[in-house]
């Protein structure tokens, strides 16, 4: 994917801000509690939030009560995350993509991106990434790997002949992986290519989350997510009725999105090393899921 492709389908979320905001997942506290003690940051830790949104991990983060300075390219995501955090005193929210920010020399402790970094251009985000962290600082990525359970009803296996009818062929659609599947494999920085010597050995952690929408809020689930935002809307809306249809008829209009909420972290290495650029390496979090499936995003 080139730098633009990921900057317009990035973008696909700035026009519903205010839907974002309401039916995405925040993340558990259990993970920021882990952040703090393998980073070792404490209320003077200035960090670095890349892609924002509107505020879902932000809110965790300020309320850790470090310096959060907080970038999004979204106007109108930019826009309700200073809403939200008007509240913390300790957070700023910039509107800018990480590759084109000033930072003004500013330097980090913790670098985090929340479902976000997979939109940074690999190219430029990993050696920039090294560039603002201080010694010894640490890149945080947070995310959601949308899993199954064996014998529970779920969404797409319910409504796939539903996908295939509105949209055939698509690659985004596909069955998430078994949980099980996914605990099974901890290794590297998920489904983003590798930064190669600019950092060290990942440390991996798995979070267990759940949301509960009726058919309608499903709908609204999937309306946030870029494999449907790319839709054209006269595919999307009646692809999204019909699922929201389909949940009512035949799962008693209650349905769950199940997650392993991750949190990857890897500390700065002393030098950047490995000039020719970012290894390009790709792990996926045990079965490969589509991209839309698989990070939630």
């Amino acid at each position: 994917m080139t730098g633009a492709d990921r900057r317009g389908l990035g973008r696909l979320f700035d026009e519903v801000p205010e839907l974002y905001d309401r039916v995405r997942p925040g993340y558990p506290d259990e993970l920021f509690a882990d952040l703090v003690t393998i980073t070792g940051m404490d209320e003077g830790s200035p960090m670095l939030e890349v892609g924002c949104g509107t505020g879902q991990a932000t809110r965790s983060l300020a309320a850790l009560g470090c310096p959060v300075t907080a970038i999004e390219p979204g106007a109108g995501m930019a826009a309700l995350a200073r809403q939200r955090l008007a509240a913390f005193g300790n957070v700023t929210v910039e509107a800018s993509t990480f590759e084109e920010w000033d930072d003004h020399g500013a330097r980090f402790d913790v670098l985090v991106a929340a479902s976000a970094w997979h939109w940074v251009d690999p190219s430029i985000g990993w050696p920039r990434a090294h560039d603002v962290l201080r010694a010894g600082g640490w890149m945080a990525l947070l995310g959601h790997v949308v899993v199954r359970w064996p014998g529970e009803p779920e969404v797409y296996a319910e409504t796939a002949d539903l996908h295939e009818r509105f949209s055939p062929g698509n690659p985004d659609w596909g069955h998430p992986p078994l949980e099980d599947d996914v605990r099974s494999t901890d290794e590297g920085w998920g489904l983003v290519e590798d930064p190669g010597d600019l950092f060290g050995p990942t440390i991996v952690r798995w979070y267990p989350t759940v949301q509960w929408f009726d058919g309608d809020g499903f709908a609204d689930l999937l309306r946030s997510q870029s494999p449907y935002r790319r839709l054209d809307r006269d595919v999307r809306e009646p692809l999204l009725d019909a699922i929201a249809e389909r949940i009512r008829t035949r799962m008693g209009d209650r349905a769950a999105r199940r997650y392993l909420s991750v949190l990857r972290v890897g500390q700065r290495a002393g030098r950047a090393q490995g000039q020719g650029g970012v290894v390009a390496h790709s792990r996926a979090a045990g079965t490969t899921p589509s991209p839309g499936v698989g990070r939630g995003d």
